[in-house]
């Protein structure tokens, strides 16, 4: 096995050094060990045997906010500070420092990226990455893409994630179908060595009540089979009457019968509730929903079922698989928001939505890592597959609820099918010269994709092709500093509607990037900045005047940006998050050329953070105490794309504070009590985008009681 010298120092923040050279002795194969006793004779001492285990690894890069490694960024255990693209990760040590709640919260003290576009909706991840929306297109779980056919999303609860990893840019070559601007992997809690238990009780605003577990360690008195369960339920309402219900379990199992091969099988069973509609508007200074919410549902049920495989042939070769089996079924109703604004009323004034989306993935990898000459090189070549179906309906009623849900549901009457098969080939070399690291990879992908009108008897059939590549190049200093440039494309098959009932073209991106990176060794302090072009052509947008689930393809948007973040672990107990991002968008073309030359909506030119957070260090009067606060700010955005009107800027401020009982109290050793507060102004500022007006999530006050063992 091959190392960088950055490699190795994680290594040896793992195994102490008293162990250090049996240890990677051990690494090669399991040995035995003799030892002498003081007659001289030979004592048979068990086997000792090395797990190179990736995620033993990642754990440990948990403990901190400023990590050194991630899991998605090349598919490969590389080094962040040796992989030529801008990568932010949020660990779980972060998440539990800022009492994050949802993905939106987990990602928004990253640098490029925004929230918020749409205000408030919990129905969907609402999360940009350098000005271009990725909750449908950019949305990952453990390697593999959660899906969107029609409506319907994969919703993913924060508690079950052990880490966050923002990667920018396009990433198509690695994983296929995915967003110009990058991807959002959310990495699960999946099982570890060490046994470990944790229950926690929180209750905050609105009504929130959640209890959640998660169990973990070695089963039985063996060593080779773990195993991990999660599990949640919550009950509450959100701002604006908005409700906010989940249960859900999540088990899995790792099965290790030798030092090289590792099988990790996993599920999710959840059931989320909230409102199908988060339209609102202000009258008299008030908020209020435009519909109503003993009326409004979205009912999800999904289901996850997978594995992850991984063999080491220990002459170089690695194979890892990588499948998973998903289901979702969405049942929704609303009242239509334009009835409060339409004049005459809208004949339609309440509407039904239904979603069964089914999916299929399959990604193989066999990595091989050669030397020739002075040059390390690490090949990994793959195929995956990816089939998705879904059944999508929709109908609208004449009857407008007038007492809480006396309404009867609509009759669907407008039934749709989208079948996506695609097949993908790719390879990618990374190669190490003295302090040069050098990427490049292709990928070739086979699309099918049918769209079926169910009520017409029609569909629709578009065979295609798509072809992604990337490049990169790095230079590491021995004093950490490593500056690079790297170029790469991608596409998007378009599953949404469209008029004519065909399907519409993918949709397809282009980056150039470069940056410095900054991680001295042995020190915790990193710091990131990157510049870059980048170019999506063929985006989806609503049709105009044909509704809310019709589509066409668009023309071709450009952001110009920079962005910069940086991480500080100091001594004394304080640690810091630090991010700015400038970004200038621009439509340069568009099926309307009128708008050609203007900022595209909701795209802020600065968008800047700050996350201070203290721990009092044990040996204090104070020890057990953590506090922390940030800063959120945004500039002013144009509420459409004929840059008539703009969105206020706007500050937001956070702030937590936890108390770790066991500190000073040995009897109450892993209790501990967090308070924290999101939005501690009341900040409700008004969004307006392409035409429609939302407003952002209030202040929420949220305490939690936990404890570990």
């Amino acid at each position: 096995m091959t190392f960088s010298s950055r490699s190795l120092s994680t290594h040896r923040r793992i195994i102490s050094s008293t162990v250090l050279a049996g240890a990677m002795a051990a690494a090669l194969s399991p040995t035995t060990a003799f030892a002498q006793d003081a007659a001289g004779s030979a004592t048979q001492l068990e086997p000792i045997i090395l797990r190179n285990s990736s995620a033993q690894t990642i754990s440990e890069d948990n403990d901190t906010v400023v990590p050194e490694r991630a899991v998605s960024a090349l598919k490969t255990d590389t080094p962040l500070i040796e992989t030529p693209r801008a990568v932010s990760v949020v660990t779980r040590e972060e998440m539990e420092q800022r009492s994050v709640t949802d993905m939106i919260q987990a990602t928004r003290y990253s640098s490029g990226v925004t929230t918020g576009g749409f205000g408030y909706d919990p129905r969907f991840d609402q999360i940009y990455i350098r000005g271009i929306e990725t909750t449908t297109n950019g949305d990952f779980r453990d390697g593999l893409r959660q899906p969107v056919m029609t409506y319907g999303t994969f919703t993913t609860e924060i508690y079950t994630l052990d880490r966050v990893e923002v990667l920018k840019g396009p990433v198509s070559v690695m994983y296929g179908a995915a967003s110009a601007a990058g991807i959002v992997n959310k990495i699960s809690k999946l099982p570890l060595e060490e046994a470990h238990q944790q229950v926690e009780l929180q209750y905050g605003t609105i009504g929130r009540k959640q209890a959640a577990f998660d169990f973990g360690g070695p089963v039985g008195e063996g060593n080779d089979l773990f195993y991990r369960v999660v599990g949640l339920a919550r009950q509450g309402e959100t701002n604006y009457d908005i409700q906010d219900d989940r249960y859900l379990l999540q088990p899995s199992f790792t099965w290790e019968p030798t030092g090289s091969t590792k099988f990790t099988l996993y599920g999710l069973a959840q059931n989320t509730e909230t409102e199908s509609s988060a339209w609102t508007f202000q009258n008299g200074g008030q908020i209020h929903r435009v519909s109503d919410p003993d009326y409004d549902y979205q009912k999800i049920r999904q289901y996850q079922l997978g594995y992850q495989l991984e063999h080491d042939f220990e002459n170089g070769l690695t194979f890892r698989q990588n499948a998973r089996a998903s289901d979702l079924d969405l049942k929704a109703r609303y009242n239509n928001r334009m009835t409060m604004f339409s004049a005459p009323a809208d004949p339609w004034p309440t509407a039904a939505v239904t979603d069964d989306v089914r999916a299929y993935q399959i990604d193989n990898q066999l990595q091989a890592k050669v030397e020739t000459g002075g040059v390390s090189h690490t090949i990994l070549a793959g195929l995956d597959y990816t089939a998705v179906n879904s059944d999508f309906a929709v109908g609208y009623g004449s009857m407008l609820p007038s007492a809480g849900s006396s309404a009867p549901t609509p009759a669907l009457t407008s039934f749709t099918g989208n079948d996506l098969r695609q097949t993908g080939l790719y390879a990618q070399e990374q190669a190490e010269f003295e302090n040069w690291r050098f990427v490049g990879g292709l990928r070739y992908d086979w699309l099918d994709q049918t769209k079926r009108d169910k009520v017409a008897g029609t569909s629709d059939e578009k065979i295609d092709g798509a072809l992604s590549g990337q490049v990169g190049l790095l230079y590491l200093f021995d004093n950490g500093i490593a500056p690079y440039v790297s170029y790469g494309t991608s596409f998007v098959p378009s599953t949404e509607l469209s008029a004519s009932g065909a399907v519409l073209n993918p949709t397809r991106g282009r980056q150039i990037e470069a940056g410095i990176k900054y991680q001295p060794e042995g020190e915790n302090l990193s710091l990131s900045t990157a510049v870059y072009r980048l170019v999506e052509t063929g985006k989806p947008q609503y049709a105009s005047g044909l509704g809310p689930f019709f589509y066409e393809n668009s023309g071709e948007n450009t952001f110009t940006g920079f962005e910069v973040e940086g991480r500080r672990t100091f001594d004394n107990g304080i640690s810091l998050i630090a991010a700015y991002t400038y970004t200038h968008g621009e439509i340069t073309r568009n099926l309307d050329n009128t708008i050609i030359g203007n900022t595209p909506t909701t795209t802020p030119k600065h968008v800047a953070s700050l996350w201070v957070n203290y721990a009092a260090p044990e040996d204090t009067a104070i020890g057990g105490l953590s506090i922390g606060g940030g800063i959120r700010a945004t500039s002013e955005s144009f509420t459409n794309d004929y840059n008539t009107a703009k969105n206020a800027g706007v500050t937001y401020l956070d702030a937590s504070l936890s108390y770790d009982f066991g500190t000073k109290s040995p009897d109450l050793k892993g209790l501990s009590l967090t308070i924290s507060a999101t939005n501690l102004a009341n900040r409700e500022e008004q969004v307006c985008n392409g035409g429609y007006c939302y407003f952002g999530q209030g202040r929420t006050v949220l305490g939690s009681l936990k404890y570990q063992w």
